[in-house]
């Protein structure tokens, strides 16, 4: 059963930038995609990014795309997400998943999650 924690959280100003971390463990990790959700209070869990087994697809939400990127270290079992120039409306928690499947962005296509970490982006 892979186990995956996320870090790299905090409080960042709108216009910076920040770097999550997931590290996985007692499982397997290359051979998965990978991504990022979040969730902000009030709301559904909703998808930010994901990355194929090698890294060599990527795809985005919509709200995120151009500002945020998504990549992977297979030797370290470890996937990262660069916020740049993240806003207020960032603001939430962030959890890393893996998948079976390739391109998805449905969280019931995802079968293992972290525990999430806190993003707060201020203005």
């Amino acid at each position: 059963q892979v186990q995956l924690k996320e870090s790299g959280g905090g409080l960042v100003q709108a216009g910076g930038s920040l770097r999550l971390s997931c590290a996985a463990s007692g499982g397997t990790f290359s051979t998965y995609t990978m991504g990022w959700f979040r969730q902000a209070p009030g709301k559904e869990r909703e998808f930010a990014a994901g990355i194929s087994w090698n890294g060599g697809m990527t795809w985005y939400a919509n709200s995120v795309k151009g500002r945020f990127t998504i990549s992977r270290d297979n030797a370290k079992n470890t996937v990262y997400l660069q916020m740049n120039s993240p806003k207020p409306e960032d603001t939430a928690v962030y959890y890393c998943a893996r998948s079976r499947q390739v391109v998805v962005r449905k969280t019931d296509e995802y079968d293992s999650w972290g525990q999430g970490t806190q993003v707060t982006v201020s203005s």
